[in-house]
Parts: structure tokens; C-alpha cells; sequence
């Protein structure tokens, strides 16, 4: 007994490492044999199903299964974070191995198996063939929902009225916004969205607009995406978006801070997400993943599912045994001994657990998926179908030019810790300029973007702690320019941090776009070092003032903590303060990566 007692707290000691395992998007996890020469198999998992696919990898490699996975020895499985659409683009240039990247996969698992047409499509597309399996077995099902806050969903009919993607378009273009339902107080309908060039919600979204747009449940064509009744719907759609993002984490995390001082229902309207988010999210667990002495608490106003009645998709979870070059026939059969060990009945009642619907079919759906967490285990009513793969590429290169316009100033650190050396011959900064130019060409021609440097005394013949570099204006006209201005950055004096947050926030407020999505980036590797400004609680004041509010113009400040001596507490608030988020480049070799999941916010 005392035996089985010990067993029990191990794997729960196990599954909570699992739980507060959330670094970089490259952190592998997994336990069982290793060292004692057990074929390593690698599975790269999107991060909603991290801590499940962590605790079910661990149980196996404890299990007779792994022992004989693999001929000639044992197998260890082990889960790497990643998410969906980053590891497509990875896949599809042949997953270049190293420290930022993490292991080369044997097993995909992304949220959804259109991933897997889309890399081989762009594989083929560029010359080569694809490797990624059709027609996998699910692990796990969530459909796509639209989750609002329950109030607004009543008032626009909920549960007895159908709503859709049209409702929305309706209630976003209209000038008196939540007035036309009696409620002027919630101000205009704003809706939440990930980029769907690494978010599946996203991805599944878009496609379900081109449906909602075209009244057709399958067979999606060029024809009808090039149609113009069908751009402006979409158009329509992205215009009412507050911000973009590469999670759907970033919504749910703000959106429950709102909740906790009464302002929810001001903050976003509507957020496109996967159904077992809403289970989470009113179970007092936002982000799905429980930390270790965390007590989960019920949001005040609870989110319900609405299940669009044009229909949706499913996200499917598979389990990708890849044929790419890296992976050999050993790592295959031992990947699909895994496989087949996930999708026993006994693991996939654990599926429920985590608020997903069973893969299984002869697993039956039960208890979380109820009415009482918000969801409907009845709907959906219609699915959509996945389109065709060079058809969802298409879509995901339409949006690119269809989603809301972007105002961002970049705002870069040059104080003198930039000057540090981060790879043999490159310093901090050197690093920064690289992946800052890199980002500047994933704007849109017309999105506007300025940039600013900081550092105490950076401007000779003053003491002044900023410096506009290039004004704002449209990308298109001065990309080159920025780029140019950021290759001769040079490290200068300190650090004042608290000072150029708050008055980059005041100069993008005071000249606020409301047809744009506006927004200030700053990178900083240190924390505040200006003495003529440590007043912290002052900026954070300003920051919640102006961005509160039903008639406030919202400008959000995403902070990237570069390097170990990054003040990453302080760039948390400041974000957290404007309902932005906070990027962790502790590594600067992975600011790259970084940039990118930033960037993807616009």
C-alpha cells in the first residue's frame, strides 16, 4: 500500500513539472528511461494539450510498452512545446536543428490535421514531397466556438437564437455598436483573433468566414475566394479585431485580469477560440495549464460557446507519424506504438479531464463538455469541411492583406548592456537588429511604423532619455529606411525604462488611428536606471487610464524581456497594464523567433 501511496504522489509530482513547464516554445519534457540507451522519440505538440500529452508520454515510458516499442530496446517519448503553425514553417523548410528550433520530430502533433496539408503542400509546391501523413486518426476533438461573455451573448439571442459570422458583421458595422442592443455601456463590438499563420483557432476561423461569406459548407474554390462580396465580408470581419496574436492565451489571460476588476465586458466582446478554452477559462483556468499551489477561482461573469450556425470545424489533434529524412524506421514503429497506447480507452477518458471530447468513438463524450461549464455537448449541428490544401493556403495568403491595418512604434534599447556579447562574435544588440529588420518586412505596405531608440542622455547636447529615429509613416514608402537606421544602432549610456513606456504610450494615444490596430513594441534587456524617473506606480497609472474605458482609444504596449537581466516583472505589468502581452527572449539567440511571435500580434 505504502508503495502504491509513493506511486500516486510521483506521477502527480510529474504531471504538475508538466503543468508549470511553459518557457520557451522549444522546452521538451518527458521522463521514463533515459540514459539507459532507450531510442529518444521526439513529439512536438502544439501547447493546449501539453500538459495532458506530457503525463500520458510519461506513463508510457514507465509501461511494459516502451520496452519492446522498438527493436533491439526500449523507447522514450519525449513532448516539446510548439505551436502549430510555427512547427509547419518549420517542417516545411526541413526543421533546421537547433537550440531555438529543439529536436527534429518523429511525431507531429498539431491542433488540427489541416496542418499537415498545408506543410505538404508547401513542400510541394517548392519543389519537394510531402511528408506528412493524410487521413490520421484523431487524438482528441474540440470544435471552434465563438466564446463571449454571457450577458452579450443573451443579448444578441442566446441560447434560443442562432448566431452567426453574419450577426457579428452586422452588430461590428454598426455605428451605435452594443446600443443597438441596449447596452451602450459595452461601447462597440471588439473582437479577439490569433494570427492564423501560427494559431489553429485562427486558421479554423478564417475559413469559416470564406464559408459564412459563401452560404457553402464544403468545397471552398479560388473562384470563390477571388469573389468581391466575399473580400468585403472578411474585410468586414478582421475590421472589428482589437488585436491579433500567436495564442489564444494572450485573450483569455487579459480578459480574466479584466474580469477580476469588473471591466470584462469593456475589454473584448468576442474571441475566437477551441472549445475546451471556454471549459478552462470559467473553471477559473484561463490558460488550461494549472501551476503548482495555484487555486483555480470562477471568473465573475462566465464566457458561453457560441457554435456559429454556418458551422464550424473540429479541431482533430493528431498524432503524425512523419516520413521526413531525419526519421528512420525504428523511430516509426516505436512512434506508432505510442500512437496506438494514446488512443486506448483508459487514456482517452483523460481527454475528458482536460475538457476535450475522446478521439476514440467508443470512448463516450461526458462530463466536462456540459451545460453547466457553457458549452453544448449537442453542437455542433453543421461541420465544415477542411478545404483543399492549396485552398488553405490561399486563405492564410488572403489574410495577410484582408486583416486590419496596423500602427506600431518600434521602440529599441541601445543602452550600453546592449553592448554585451551574446554568440561568439555578435553582441545583444547585434542580435536585436537582425530579427527587428527581419520583422519590419513582415509588415503590410500600408501599415504604419515608426521607430525610437532609449537610453539615458541618448541625444547629445541634452538630457534626454528617447530619440525618434524615423517618424511614423506607411511601411511601404520607408522600409528600407528603418532598416538602415536600425544597421547603425550603437550602444550607448543606462536604461530609462519607466519613461519611454509611458511616453511612447502617450505619443501613439494622442495621435490614435481608430482604423488601425495601434500599438508600441519594446525590447529592453535591463531594467530601469534613470534617477530623474523611478516612479513605476506613476507609469502604470497612466497606462491603465488610457487604455480603460468604453470610449477609450486602445493602445497596447508589448514588452519582449531580452536577456537574463531583463526586468521581465516589470515588463509583465506594463503590458498586463494595456492588455498587451510580455515576450520572454531570456535566450537572445531565440529573439528571433521572438520578433516573430510579436509581430504576429499586428
Amino acid at each position: 500500500m505504502r508503495s502504491r501511496r509513493w506511486l500516486s504522489v510521483l506521477v502527480m509530482f510529474l504531471v504538475l513539472t508538466a503543468a508549470c513547464a511553459r518557457g520557451t516554445d522549444s522546452d521538451v519534457f518527458g521522463e521514463g528511461q533515459q540514459g539507459n540507451g532507450c531510442k529518444p522519440v521526439t513529439v512536438a505538440s502544439s501547447p493546449e494539450k501539453l500538459e495532458l500529452l506530457t503525463a500520458l508520454a510519461n506513463e508510457f515510458n514507465r509501461s511494459k510498452a516502451a520496452a519492446t516499442a522498438a527493436a533491439g530496446g526500449c523507447v522514450q517519448v519525449r513532448v516539446a512545446r510548439k505551436s502549430s503553425g510555427a512547427a509547419a514553417e518549420l517542417l516545411a523548410q526541413g526543421w533546421p536543428e537547433n537550440e531555438a528550433n529543439g529536436p527534429q520530430p518523429v511525431i507531429w502533433s498539431p491542433a488540427a490535421s489541416s496542418w499537415g496539408s498545408i506543410v505538404n503542400q508547401r513542400l510541394t509546391v517548392a519543389g519537394g514531397e510531402g511528408f506528412v501523413p493524410a487521413d490520421p486518426e484523431p487524438f482528441m476533438l474540440t470544435p471552434l466556438v465563438i466564446a463571449m461573455p454571457k450577458p452579450m451573448a443573451e443579448a444578441l439571442g442566446w441560447p434560443d437564437t442562432p448566431i452567426g459570422y453574419a450577426d457579428l458583421l452586422t452588430l461590428a458595422r454598426d455605428p451605435q455598436g452594443w446600443a443597438s442592443k441596449g447596452h451602450p455601456e459595452w461601447g462597440q463590438f471588439k473582437l479577439g483573433k490569433t494570427n492564423p499563420n501560427y494559431s489553429t483557432s485562427a486558421l479554423s476561423a478564417t475559413v469559416a468566414q470564406y464559408y459564412a461569406a459563401t452560404g457553402k459548407q464544403d468545397d471552398l474554390t479560388r473562384e470563390d475566394l477571388a469573389r468581391p462580396d466575399v473580400e468585403a465580408f472578411n474585410r468586414g470581419v478582421e475590421g472589428s479585431v482589437v488585436h491579433y496574436g500567436d495564442i489564444t492565451m494572450t485573450f483569455l489571460n487579459n480578459w480574466f485580469r479584466n474580469d477580476r476588476r469588473g471591466t470584462s465586458l469593456t475589454y473584448v466582446s468576442a474571441v475566437a477560440i477551441e472549445e475546451k478554452s471556454v471549459i478552462d477559462y470559467n473553471k477559473g483556468n484561463p490558460d488550461g495549464i494549472t501551476d503548482p499551489g495555484e487555486e483555480p477561482r470562477a471568473p465573475r461573469v462566465p464566457l458561453v460557446a457560441i457554435y456559429p450556425k454556418e458551422g464550424t470545424l473540429f479541431s482533430d489533434n493528431p498524432l503524425f507519424v512523419l516520413d521526413a529524412p531525419w526519421v528512420d524506421e525504428g523511430e516509426k514503429e516505436a512512434a506508432r506504438a505510442f500512437s496506438q497506447f494514446v488512443r486506448r480507452p483508459a487514456a482517452q477518458k483523460r481527454t475528458l479531464e482536460f475538457g476535450f471530447r475522446p478521439g476514440n468513438p467508443e470512448v463516450q463524450t461526458g462530463a466536462p463538455i456540459e451545460a453547466a461549464n457553457g458549452v453544448d455537448p449537442n453542437q455542433p449541428q453543421t461541420t465544415l469541411r477542411v478545404p483543399e490544401p492549396a485552398i488553405l493556403v490561399e486563405i492564410i495568403d488572403r489574410w495577410a492583406q484582408q486583416r486590419r491595418a496596423a500602427r506600431v512604434l518600434l521602440v529599441i534599447d541601445v543602452s550600453g548592456s546592449m553592448g554585451e556579447e551574446a554568440a561568439p562574435g555578435q553582441t545583444k544588440l547585434d542580435l536585436a537588429k537582425t530579427a527587428a529588420i527581419d520583422a519590419v518586412a513582415q509588415f503590410k505596405a500600408e501599415d504604419q511604423v515608426g521607430l525610437r531608440i532609449f537610453s539615458t542622455d541618448v541625444q547629445s547636447g541634452e538630457p534626454k532619455d528617447y530619440l525618434d529615429l524615423v517618424p511614423m509613416g506607411p511601411i511601404g514608402a520607408q522600409r528600407e529606411q528603418i532598416a538602415s537606421k536600425i544597421r547603425n544602432l550603437t550602444p550607448v549610456a543606462g536604461t530609462p525604462l519607466y519613461t519611454v513606456a509611458r511616453e511612447s504610450f502617450q505619443l501613439m494615444k494622442e495621435s490614435y488611428d481608430p482604423a488601425r490596430i495601434n500599438a508600441v513594441v519594446l525590447l529592453t534587456d535591463g531594467r530601469n536606471e534613470d534617477p530623474r524617473n523611478d516612479d513605476l506606480e506613476g507609469a502604470l497609472r497612466v497606462l491603465r487610464a488610457g487604455s480603460e474605458g468604453t470610449s477609450a482609444s486602445p493602445v497596447r504596449v508589448f514588452t519582449i524581456a531580452y536577456g537574463q537581466d531583463a526586468d521581465a516583472g516589470v515588463l509583465r505589468r506594463i503590458a498586463e497594464a494595456t492588455d498587451a502581452a510580455t515576450y520572454d527572449a531570456a535566450d537572445p539567440a531565440t529573439i528571433d523567433n521572438v520578433f516573430t511571435a510579436v509581430i504576429s500580434n499586428f
